[in-house]
């Protein structure tokens, strides 16, 4: 799974078989966390197979929900760069097989590696874009927007390299990205497919129109 990363394929041999050694291989169960907001920092994590959702517990009780990280989607790299504790928690929506980086390593590459470096920025400004625009669709956008937006993100070519049209997820996953019931959840696909953004059908969803999803309600 490394090797096939774009940022392990701009390693040298012996940068790479430092990454290797640096990093496991963990399996959360389905509503395990992958990584818990108010922990200590160890790992960088990238998503093997499976699908996680990072979002944040308040006081209140309320759960704000930021993006979900599909297989080959690497997070974290942020909090990698801070000295505090980490400040959301990740979950899995279903059984999700992780890789986990050691702080060590991942300073180590940041250090020796020039290509790894440029992957690092690119991540980081590629996430900040990302919830610039969610945020934008959270006070701005109707709920249709919102799921619509959620499930684009899903698709992101950068940090969620390799994905194709279609992606295996169900209704119920969908309302927990984007915050809302699985009911309504089923009205809004039925508004996006009607306007030829995407089809539906049994246990997933294939986008065909990828720019209209994040555009929709713009």
């Amino acid at each position: 799974m490394l090797r096939r990363t774009s940022w392990a394929q701009s390693l040298s041999a012996a940068d790479f078989a430092r990454a290797r050694e640096g990093t496991i291989e963990r399996f959360v169960p389905t509503a395990g966390f992958v990584c818990r907001k108010g922990e200590p920092v160890e790992h960088w994590f990238g998503i093997i197979d499976g699908l996680a959702k990072m979002s944040s517990d308040w006081a209140s009780g309320k759960t704000a929900s930021y993006t979900g990280i599909t297989a080959g989607g690497w997070f974290g790299e942020g909090s990698m760069l801070k000295a505090e504790p980490r400040r959301y928690d990740v979950i899995a929506l279903r059984e999700t097989r992780v890789a986990c980086m050691k702080h060590e390593t991942f300073h180590w590459l940041l250090d020796h590696s020039i290509p790894f470096n440029r992957f690092v920025i690119n991540q980081i400004n590629e996430r900040l874009g990302l919830f610039i625009g969610l945020l934008e669709s959270e006070r701005l956008a109707d709920i249709d927007a919102r799921v619509a937006r959620a499930i684009a993100a899903l698709f992101h070519p950068v940090l969620q390299p390799g994905m194709e049209s279609r992606i295996a997820i169900s209704q119920e996953e969908i309302g927990y990205l984007a915050g809302i019931s699985r009911q309504r959840v089923n009205r809004a696909l039925r508004l996006l497919e009607d306007a030829g953004f995407l089809t539906t059908e049994y246990g997933g969803i294939t986008v065909l129109d990828l720019d209209g999803l994040r555009r929709f309600g713009g």
